[in-house]
């Protein structure tokens, strides 16, 4: 603790700079401040915002292909079977939240921080693989073993025992598919990334629903399909993985010891955070399984998939935080990794807003898509998307107490709010049903994000909010009043259609006439001076 207080002291100044800077850009959305923007902090946005940039396409296209894949399974399965593999898939999904033993946040501080030591970053891809291996196989079992009595105790439907079987198995490929997208985004590979864990892995997903569809397979069958398709996924991705970042993972004896605690020290904890996330934002879906029906399962599980997409700026942004952050927090510089939080935390809320707005005046409607059934589920729309926006707003809270180092109270607050969470939502499920179990998840993950940034604040003198974020609040406001009025003039998807691009108009006018903030210009032009270069050096080559 004492090294972590005198690098904070010895960076004072560039967090007072950054908060000059940021009130300058609050009373004059026009200056240019660029020279007070350091050559490390300058380095350090163009590289989370390139990440951000392809990532976002990736997300998009991978939030593209879920809907499709749920529009897919939705229609042509009806909503009860829907519900049964929505459970089944939701379950799994849980279960991947710490499937390695906290590896992956592990393995993205040490990477980076080993990049003078080839032999400790071997050591640390190997401790990742072998650790997940015996976690996730662990795991496979237990729930292989224990099928019959989780669908006795939850949704009591024929298929889903062979069906929960075959999602064992899946969660043993999915999981190592994971930890190969881990190891690029440690090493910095944003297309890599992107490419296997955005693009691939719902692409598979995409297909293998529609073949199994089209063959008139039913649940187990869809399953199924997806076992040999991610079977495949798995084996060809790993010699790829090694190729790009260019380390081999080490199974060696030889330092094991030292190596395992260092390792264990930072894992075993995220493990215990992850479990204590897990309860804290998807007990609900076990108690759906458990109070509710199948077809309550399904409509919960569509609505998550909507508000997948209002997380796709905090996830782009936060794509290449890790590695940036842990570099900027080993080296001493506070300052700077406080800068780059800030402007990272208002690009994320800027690029939220008009997501948020167009999911919240159109939801319905998009709701219906998936059928008369799922327009129930409104409601819990709405409930939601008041929890990600809080989640969204304070930025990479969690990211950067696991790579400052205070993973402890991040376990001991998630662990916390995991109990508060079971309470609430179950009191509320029994209460309210369907939007009980949205109300006390949003409820937990508000709390949770709103604390961390405290810890964030004492413990290490980061803060993300500033003035200047009341900039795309009120442009988004004045963006939900022109789509409103659309929607009482047009009806269906005329109306998401033209409202959303009258809604996007209005937003950027009143954006550009509130004033840009220099950091997030600096951003867009240092982005547009790279991509401009890069593709003419590739019209040169094709001359």
């Amino acid at each position: 603790m004492k090294a972590d207080s005198e690098r904070r002291d010895t960076d004072k100044g560039s967090i007072g700079d950054a908060a000059s800077v940021d009130d300058a850009a609050a009373t004059d959305g026009s200056a240019s401040r660029d020279d007070a923007v350091s050559d490390d902090e300058r380095d350090a946005l163009l590289s989370i915002a390139h990440g951000a940039v392809v990532t976002s396409g990736g997300i998009s296209f991978q939030r593209g292909l879920s809907v499709w894949i749920e529009l897919v399974l939705t229609r042509g399965l009806g909503p009860e079977l829907y519900g049964v593999y929505a459970f089944g898939w939701r379950l799994t999904t849980m279960l991947l939240r710490f499937a390695n033993m906290g590896a992956n946040m592990t393995l993205q501080r040490d990477i980076p921080a080993f990049a003078d030591d080839p032999d400790r970053q071997r050591r640390v891809l190997g401790l990742s693989y072998a650790t997940t291996a015996a976690t996730v196989f662990a795991l496979a079992v237990a729930i292989g073993l224990s099928a019959n009595w989780i669908d006795e105790a939850t949704i009591s439907h024929p298929t889903f025992p062979r069906a929960l079987r075959l999602f064992a198995v899946l969660l043993i490929l999915i999981a190592f598919v994971q930890l190969h997208a881990t190891a690029l985004k440690a090493a910095l590979s944003a297309n890599g990334e992107v490419l296997l864990n955005r693009i691939l892995r719902p692409g598979l997903r995409l297909l293998s629903a529609v073949a199994a569809i089209a063959l008139g397979y039913s649940v187990v069958g869809v399953v199924g399909v997806l076992v040999v398709a991610f079977g495949v996924l798995a084996v060809t991705a790993y010699p790829a993985t090694v190729r790009v970042t260019g380390i081999r993972p080490s199974f060696s004896f030889r330092g094991f010891q030292s190596e395992a605690r260092h390792f264990y020290d930072h894992a075993i904890p995220s493990a215990l955070s992850g479990i204590g996330a897990l309860l804290r934002t998807r007990v609900d879906v076990i108690l759906i399984g458990v109070f509710l029906s199948a077809t309550a399962a399904g409509i919960y599980n569509v609505v998550l998939v909507l508000v997948g997409i209002a997380a796709i700026p905090l996830y782009a942004f936060n794509q290449l935080m890790p590695p940036v952050a842990s570099d900027l927090y080993s080296s001493g510089r506070i300052g700077t990794l406080n800068d780059v939080y800030r402007t990272v935390t208002r690009l994320v809320v800027t690029t939220t807003v008009p997501l948020l707005a167009v999911l919240a005046v159109f939801g319905q409607e998009l709701l219906a898509v998936f059928g008369p059934t799922f327009s129930r589920g409104y409601g819990v729309l709405l409930v939601f998307l008041a929890g990600r926006f809080v989640g969204n707003a304070v930025g990479a809270t969690g990211i950067l107490l696991s790579m400052t180092n205070n993973h402890y109270p991040k376990m001991i607050l998630e662990w916390f709010l995991a109990v508060t969470n079971l309470v609430l939502t179950y009191l509320f499920v029994l209460e309210f049903g369907l939007i009980g179990a949205a109300l006390g998840t949003s409820v937990a993950i508000a709390v949770q994000n709103l604390l961390q940034v405290l810890l964030l604040r004492r413990f290490e003198g980061l803060w993300p909010f500033h003035p200047t974020f009341l900039k795309p609040l009120g442009a988004g406001l004045g963006m939900v009043g022109v789509m409103a009025v659309v929607r009482t003039v047009f009806d269906g998807a005329l109306a998401v259609g033209v409202g959303t691009v009258a809604g996007l108009v209005v937003f950027l006018a009143l954006l550009v006439a509130f004033g840009i903030n220099p950091r997030d210009r600096l951003v867009v032009d240092g982005l547009v001076d790279q991509y401009r270069y890069v593709m003419g050096a590739k019209l040169a080559e094709l001359r």
